[in-house]
């Protein structure tokens, strides 16, 4: 997967998506970071990242989202907007 740069516009994003984090540390782990995008940004946002990341990277990240950060509603558009219908189960923690 490719890395999203460090640019005014992206540091701006990963300050308002991962707000408890420094956007160095945030854009450090792409498939992290654009697992918080595909639950929160907003359309105007994701055009942003588009430019930098294809659609089988967002393909990519879906595939190894950690768990607990995309919602199932967020979880059901962006497999179904990457033609995986009906979407595979989301992450999950695994305990013990």
């Amino acid at each position: 997967m490719k890395t999203v740069p460090l640019t005014p516009d992206t540091e701006a994003l990963a300050r308002r998506l991962v707000w408890f984090e420094e956007p160095e540390e945030a854009l450090s782990d792409t498939c992290r970071f654009v697992a918080y995008a595909l639950a929160r940004a907003t359309h105007e946002e994701m055009n942003l990242l588009r430019r930098f990341l294809t659609e089988d990277d967002l393909r990519e990240a879906l595939d190894h989202a950690p768990a607990g950060i995309i919602d199932p509603r967020s979880w059901a558009y962006w497999n179904a907007r990457m033609g995986r219908y009906p979407a595979p189960p989301m992450p999950s923690r695994r305990l013990g």
